[in-house]
Order: structure tokens, then C-alpha cells, then sequence
């Protein structure tokens, strides 16, 4: 196996897993503004939360995208055209989040800001539900010929691997949000959000361990099924966290529990990057879906100064707003009389 097409799929691979870590508890905290709060102030504190990076974190989504165009054109061609219906449903529902967010400290009446409410956490439920799905059927495969198109109409991609992928990847998203507030946060969300990770926690990771399991186990690698554990250990020892009120030691351990699943997934497919259900002569691989040698090692130049430059900014970023967010924080809502 050539060393540069292997390099960008684990690039990609990390990517992906980056993506679901942060934006995970990003989309999460969206869907808890109708879950959570009970109040005005409390949805401000959520959003005060996440709004010093939930766009940043948007970026892994988009850096993910372009990656895989770059370096595997033919899996982003294959993928893009073959889940085109799910995928615009993602970009409409990250247009209208990203609105809402703007929009609704703006909104003088509470009819308008219940709108925007709605609009960020329906919006986090169908990005988080559509990536999920894609990422599901990336590895379990989709009815591609053997030139990588797809095989029947606009919804021949909607079948229980996408709903499982969609589930897991909503469900997750939810108990990270949830230790995310429980870590940012103080009063009664924090108090809110600790319970019901100790309520809900074992129930919601479900979803994306039988995702794990159903790709993993079948091909039996070593590497895969050890990471694989790793995340059963992830997930035992968040839950246990949460129960001695160690809220940083729960959040990592859920993001251990993530990365774990996740990488036992991509080294399970590994080398298949986009597998054909129809026959597995179709299957696009890291060699047969790659671009040319000459730009993989020009992409990982560019890579090799720009990664650690995203890492450390955002890094820097989280750490300046480091503090927790409490109702207390949160000035009364009044109205600004604009200078133009």
C-alpha cells in the first residue's frame, strides 16, 4: 500500500474524528435549547457556552470536505452525488443554525426568539442526524457501478445503516453536550445536566456501539477490535466520572469513547474508503480513488504547517474561554437603541 494515499486517509480519518469531538457537543448544546432550558437566561448561558467557537469548530466539517476532494476525488464525487439529497438537507439546516445564532439576540419579541430557538435546535438535530448517516453508509456502503455512481433513485441510500448512523451520532452528541455544560456551566443547568448523563448515558451511546460492532467484529483485526474496547472503556469510566462529579475527567473520557469508536471504524474498512453493495469489485480503496502522487505530497506540505497552526489557534481559543457561564453572568434583556 502506497504511503501518501494511507497517510491522507488517516488524515481524513482524523479529521472526521475531530469533527464529531467538537462540533459533537456544539450541534448537542443546539438540541438542548429546547431540551434543557427551562427559562430565557438558561438558553442564553447554552449559548454563551458555544458561542465563542461553535464556528471554529464548523471548520473540521468544511477542512474534512475538502480533503477528501483534494485527495480522493473520486470517494468525494462518488459520496457527494450519491447522498446529494441528505447532504443539502445538512448545509440548509448549518445555514439556518448559523442564522439563528446571529439573528436571535436581535429579536425584540420572545414569539421571535422561540422561532430562532427552534431554528438552532432543529437545525443541530438534522446536521447531526445527516452526518451521522453519511458517515454510516461511508462505511457500510452504498449501491455504487463500477464507475462509483449510484445504483437506483434519490433515496436508494435510506436504509437502517443511515438511521442507526444518524441515531448514533444524535444520541452522542446529546450526553457530550450534556457533559460539556456540566463542565462550563454552574447552578442548576450544571446540577440538570450531571443527572441526566447519569440517566441517560448508558442508553445513549448504544446507537453508536452497535454502528461500531456491526463494521468491526465482521473483519476481525486486532488493532480494530482493541480500539474498540478502548471505547467500551471510554464510555464505563465516563459514566463513573459523572457519578463522583469529576465533570473534565467525563467529558474527555466521552470524547475517549468517541475517538476509540471511531478509529476502530476507519482502521476496520481500511484500505476501502467507499464500499459498493452491489459487488465489492466496485469498491473505491485508498489506491484506486487517489489523486496523483505529485499532489498528495504537495497537499501534505501545505498540511505539515497548516494543522498545527488550526490546532493551536483553536487551543488557544478554548482556553481564553475557559471559564464557566452561570445565570448570574447573564445581564437582564433590554433593548439598544442603534447610533444609525
Amino acid at each position: 500500500m502506497e504511503f501518501l494515499p494511507t497517510l491522507w486517509f488517516v488524515i481524513i480519518a482524523v479529521f472526521w474524528s475531530g469533527y464529531l469531538f467538537l462540533e459533537g457537543f456544539d450541534l448537542g448544546v443546539g438540541m438542548l435549547m429546547k431540551l434543557l432550558a427551562r427559562n430565557e437566561r438558561q438558553r442564553r448561558v447554552l449559548l454563551n457556552t458555544i458561542g465563542p467557537v461553535w464556528d471554529g469548530n464548523e471548520v473540521w466539517l468544511i477542512t474534512a470536505g475538502a480533503a477528501t476532494f483534494a485527495a480522493f476525488p473520486m470517494w468525494y464525487a462518488s459520496l457527494f452525488s450519491a447522498l446529494y439529497v441528505p447532504l443539502v438537507l445538512v448545509l440548509v439546516a448549518l445555514i439556518f443554525r448559523a442564522v439563528a445564532f446571529e439573528y436571535r439576540g436581535k429579536a425584540h419579541r420572545q414569539s421571535s426568539r422561540n422561532a430562532w430557538d427552534w431554528a438552532i435546535s432543529l437545525g443541530s438535530f438534522t446536521a447531526a442526524f445527516g452526518v451521522g448517516a453519511m458517515l454510516a453508509l461511508t462505511t457500510t456502503g452504498l449501491p455504487l457501478d463500477a464507475n462509483g455512481d449510484r445504483v437506483g433513485g434519490a433515496f436508494a441510500w435510506l436504509n437502517g445503516y443511515a438511521v442507526l448512523g444518524g441515531l448514533a451520532v444524535v444520541a452522542f452528541a446529546l450526553v457530550h453536550a450534556l457533559a460539556f455544560v456540566g463542565l462550563k456551566t454552574d447552578g442548576e443547568l450544571r446540577q440538570r445536566a450531571r443527572h441526566l448523563i447519569g440517566r441517560w448515558l448508558p442508553a445513549a451511546l448504544l446507537p453508536m456501539a452497535a454502528w461500531a460492532v456491526l463494521v468491526v467484529v465482521p473483519t476481525g483485526k486486532p488493532a480494530a477490535l482493541t480500539l474498540l474496547g478502548i471505547a467500551v472503556i471510554g464510555g464505563v469510566a465516563g459514566w463513573l466520572a459523572n457519578r463522583s462529579g469529576a465533570e473534565g475527567w467525563s467529558f474527555a473520557w466521552s470524547g475517549i469513547f468517541l475517538l476509540g469508536g471511531v478509529s476502530s471504524i476507519f482502521v476496520a474498512v481500511f484500505p476501502v474508503v467507499l464500499p459498493s453493495t452491489l459487488d465489492a469489485a466496485f469498491d473505491l480503496t485508498v489506491a484506486n480513488a487517489s489523486s496523483s502522487p505529485y499532489t498528495l505530497g504537495l497537499m501534505s506540505i501545505i498540511a505539515a504547517f497548516g494543522i498545527p497552526l488550526v490546532l493551536l489557534y483553536q487551543g488557544w481559543t478554548y482556553w481564553v474561554f475557559r471559564r464557566r457561564v452561570s445565570e448570574h453572568h447573564i445581564p437582564a434583556s433590554h433593548h439598544v437603541t442603534p447610533v444609525v
